[in-house]
């Protein structure tokens, strides 16, 4: 393109070179020329003039008078009636450039010049106008040289941050060229990279989400098969292969909600529900593992609440606070329900270290972890909490108190308020 570039500008010029170089030379030539013709018709006149001032005066004409009256690189020739000729000047060769002028007194001058002089004036004329030239195509070259960078720069840049973004490097570059119509493939390229890099974020956040929450039910629904080969009592097997099934079930809804959610995180499946049921039911699915740890887990607080929500992801939501605390935590584990304004709350806490003073908030944020683990499981409990216009928030640090905030349906009857029976 460089090339192209220079070679277009470089015609451009040699054209208006040669169109406009061609008539100055003419031009310039033919004022040359005339202009000779008048210096010579000049000085015939003005020898005339001379010639008859002497004669007039009765004063003695001849060469050795008039030859300080005549230019060095010119010839006269005086012709007066009834005398010689008289020859002023050195005689030219060749082509001349001649003018003749009479006198009052009938006298007759010629002056002649070399053509040659013209010629040379001519030749030094050309000089110039080919120097002007020669520097004009060289400024040419030169502002082509800069222009073709200008421009071809940007567009190999450009070809450049496309194969990058080819390549599966979708960082924007936010550099712009001062060429309005460059400028636009820049803002093009970058609008690009940022869509694509929204993807890939959203791709690998998919696949962390999918890593986390599915190996919480397959590792509840791993026990319970496990329960299944260890026992030959049939109602032991049955009630253990409900269960199973039931975690089946959570685990289709699981990747139902990772599905929908990588489509559009804003779109909830909201529902009024029976937190009961939900809390419940995620004692009895994460009962055995704590039992296995020499631990307990219970739950108190205020029952028959209604909440709106998606009844799977508050059961990962809770899933995540659960296993948070088996991991982490240390002593009984408890979720307390309870009202605040038109809000149902589960506190989860543990008797455990808690949260680190430097984490704090923190603890939400993804790749945050206080102790070799993942750092995804309480960003995504917060992002299923957000998707169904609730909230998941560390009420306390230590001992840690998670609080997870729904809303409420209009209450049809007055509800009584009573403690739940602790469940171990």
């Amino acid at each position: 393109m460089r090339r192209r570039l220079i070679q277009s500008t470089l015609a451009v010029v040699l054209v208006v070179i040669a169109v406009f170089g061609v008539s100055l030379v003419i031009v310039e030539t033919r004022t040359i020329s005339n202009s000779a013709q008048e210096r010579v018709d000049s000085e015939a006149l003005r020898l005339a003039s001379i010639v008859d001032s002497r004669l007039l005066g009765a004063e003695t004409v001849n060469a050795d008078v008039l030859r300080e009256q005549v230019t060095d690189n010119l010839h006269a020739t005086i012709r007066i009636p009834g005398e010689a000729p008289i020859d002023v000047g050195t005689k030219p060769d060749g082509d001349v450039i001649r003018s003749k002028a009479m006198g009052e007194q009938g006298e007759q001058v010629v002056v002649e010049e070399p053509r040659s002089s013209v010629t040379r004036e001519v030749g030094r004329t050309l000089l110039i106008i080919g120097l002007v030239a020669l520097l004009a195509v060289v400024a040419a070259v030169l502002l082509a040289i800069r222009q073709a960078n200008r421009l071809a720069s940007p567009l190999t840049d450009l070809a450049q941050t496309a194969e990058r973004l080819g390549s599966g490097d979708p960082r924007p570059r936010h550099k712009r060229y001062g060429v309005p119509e460059l400028d636009r493939v820049a803002d093009v390229l970058d609008s690009s990279a940022e869509r694509i890099a929204r993807m890939l974020t959203a791709e690998r956040r998919l696949a962390a989400d999918a890593s986390h929450q599915l190996r919480t039910p397959l590792t509840a629904l791993s026990m319970r098969l496990e329960e299944i080969t260890l026992t030959d009592d049939p109602d032991t097997v049955k009630e253990e292969a409900n269960v199973a099934l039931t975690q089946v079930e959570r685990l289709t809804d699981v990747v139902e909600r990772l599905l929908t959610n990588a489509r559009d995180p804003r779109t909830g499946s909201a529902v009024p529900f029976d937190l009961d049921e939900v809390i419940q039911q995620q004692i009895a699915e994460w009962r055995p593992a704590y039992r296995s740890a020499g631990r307990a887990i219970v739950s108190s607080g205020k029952r028959h609440l209604q909440a709106v929500g998606t009844p799977g992801a508050v059961a990962q939501v809770l899933a995540a606070l659960i296993e948070n605390s088996l991991m982490h935590g240390g002593g009984t584990v408890a979720l307390r329900t309870r009202v605040t304004g038109n809000q149902a709350v589960v506190e989860v806490t543990d008797e455990g270290p808690g949260v680190p003073a430097d984490l704090g908030a923190r603890i939400f944020e993804r790749t945050i972890s206080g102790r070799n683990s993942t750092g995804i499981g309480l960003a995504v409990a917060r992002d299923l909490a957000e998707a169904d216009g609730g909230r998941l928030e560390l009420l306390q640090a230590q001992p840690p108190v998670f609080g997870l905030f729904l809303s409420r349906t209009p209450p049809q009857r007055r509800a009584t308020e009573e403690d739940m029976p602790t469940v171990r």
